[in-house]
Order: structure tokens, then sequence, then C-alpha cells
């Protein structure tokens, strides 16, 4: 069965859904030291700003908030490097909805902890987040049980383009260009499906490492394909491309970036240092992109994401110590 994008209804279904159980909209925050240094207006959206430190528990709360009685009652398996695993089990805490998380070996240890925090189950498998889903899948069909898909799902995708709605109608919407972090690619999918269902003249970028490129060659070449995964920035860690987020960006994407690890690193410094906001490397691939492509910003008003908080005291030492 293909799935059918949602809709700019179904985006403010979903805002209408979560607003009783998330602190909203989150910040927008305009930042002079960025400004100044692209010759800009930049304002950053603080997605972190969430009971799960990431931007997916939008989606997370509404897709669980939604599900069938039968599934409610069984439960929902998911997989995720930890942004989605925090935000899957958000939602079935705040729904009393068993949930199972499939993470990768050697995952974020702030996020497995979070997860179990939460009440779901975590097992691991594989050495990195594409192991981990088809092991979930596999094991939600094995037992009847729901899997939620990280990207291909359009409740979530629903839910997290409220954040687009945030912005692009109440707190900015003179917005000129946004740029989002992507690695499955629901969050782009989001901002897309606001921007295009209120017809704003915004223009949208996405941003990937360039050691796990598969969301970005997907869109290039206008097919799914698989890529080597091997960024260390996990929440853009996916390796396989997804194809109810790419249907929506090869409908309206605006341009998709790839950065360094090594970019996304000195991003995360320059937000540290310039606007004292500690982010993890994926939250700060939006400012990477900026910085990469300075001429295509300058002299606009830009929205950067943040889409996630959740460093670990190793992986900020690691950039700490690299700091160039």
């Amino acid at each position: 069965m293909t799935l059918e994008p949602p809709t700019l209804a179904d985006v403010r279904v979903a805002a209408d859904a979560i607003a009783s159980y998330l602190s909203l909209p989150t910040p927008l925050v305009y930042s002079p030291a960025l400004s100044e240094q692209l010759d800009a207006h930049v304002s950053l959206k603080l997605e972190f700003a969430t009971p799960t430190g990431a931007f997916k528990v939008r989606g997370g709360v509404h897709l669980v908030g939604g599900l069938a009685p039968e599934h409610r009652r069984a439960g929902v398996v998911t997989a995720s490097t930890g942004n989605h695993a925090q935000s899957i089990a958000y939602g079935a805490w705040l729904h009393d909805v068993p949930a199972v998380v499939f993470m990768p070996e050697g995952a974020n240890a702030d996020k497995v902890a979070a997860t179990r925090r939460l009440g779901a189950e975590v097992r691991f498998a594989g050495a990195r987040f594409d192991d981990a889903r088809r092991a979930g899948a596999e094991f939600a069909a094995e037992r009847g049980l729901r899997f939620v898909h990280s990207g291909d799902e359009p409740a979530l995708i629903a839910g997290v383009g409220t954040a687009a709605l945030e912005v692009l109608e109440q707190q900015q919407p003179e917005s000129e260009l946004v740029i989002v972090p992507v690695g499955g690619g629901s969050g782009v999918a989001g901002w897309l499906t606001v921007r295009d269902g209120l017809e704003h003249a915004a223009r949208i970028w996405a941003v990937q490492s360039e050691r796990s490129s598969a969301a970005h060659d997907a869109w290039r070449a206008g097919s799914l394909v698989e890529r080597a995964n091997e960024t260390a920035a996990e929440g853009l860690a996916t390796g396989v491309a997804f194809d109810l987020p790419q249907r929506v960006m090869r409908r309206s994407l605006d341009d998709f970036l790839l950065v360094s690890d090594a970019a996304l690193d000195a991003a995360m410094i320059a937000l540290l240092e310039l606007q004292h906001l500690l982010v993890e490397p994926a939250g700060a691939a939006a400012l990477a992109a900026a910085l990469a492509r300075p001429d295509a910003v300058r002299g606009r008003r830009v929205v950067l994401v943040l889409s996630g908080a959740n460093v670990t005291l190793d992986q900020l030492a690691r950039v700490l110590a690299n700091r160039v």
C-alpha cells in the first residue's frame, strides 16, 4: 500500500492533538552574533526545547495518541539511534502503550537511558541504525505488532511539521530561507508540507552528513538508494532512503547540501561560543550548511532548525579536543 503524504490540514490536526502534552511553540531566537557572521538575519528554532531534547517528540506524541485501540493494547515496536526512540517512548508513556525499541549496539548511552526511563524496552541489534530497523521490523511482524517506521509514517511527518507551522504562520512569517537537518527526512518533509500548504515563499534546504548521504543521493537521483552509513552524528545516521519523505522532498525541496563531520563539530562549537547553546552534532547541521554557503545566505531572513541537544559528555569532550 502506498502511503499518502500528509497535508497542511493534517498538520493542523496534529498541532491541536499535541498541544495539551507539549509546551509549544518552541522558542525562535534571533542571533546577533550569527547574523553578523553570516551578514543575514539569523534566527534559531530551538527544537531541542522539548521533554526529550529533540524535535521528533512532536511526531511520537501525535502518532501514538492516534493509534487504533488494538495497537494501543498490544503495543508498538520501532527502531532508532535515539531521538526517534525517545519520541515513541514518550508518546507511549503518555498514553500507557507498551513499547519496544531496537537500537544499534553502541548507541548513544544517554539516549538509551532516557528511552528506558520512559518505560520502553530497549533491544540492541547490529552496528548501525539500518540493522536495528530490520531487526525491529522482523520482531514486530513475527508478533503481529505495529511497527513504527522512523520516516514512512504520515502521522510522524504531520506531527513534526507543527514546528514549521509555528514559524511560517506565527513566529516569523517573513522568513526567506529555512535550513533543516536530515537523517531519514521526516523533519524536512514536515516543513515542506507546511510551506507548500501555506503557499509560503520561503526556500527550504535540507542538510546531511557526507558520511551518511543516502537521503541526499536519493533526492539527487530521483530514486531510493543505499549508501555507507558512517557519520558520528547519530541523528543523521541513515544508510537507506525512505520512500515517503523522499516523495515529499522530490516534490518541492529547493536544495540539499552535504557537510563533513568536521563541519558539524565546528558548528557545534560556534553555537556554544556565539550563542551559548549546546546541541548534538546533528543539531548543528543547519548552521554548518549556512557556513558552507555564505553567498546564498547573505542578506536573507534565515531560520536554522536546531533539531536536538542530546550530546553526551564523551561526544562533547571529543569535539572540544579536536577543536582547531
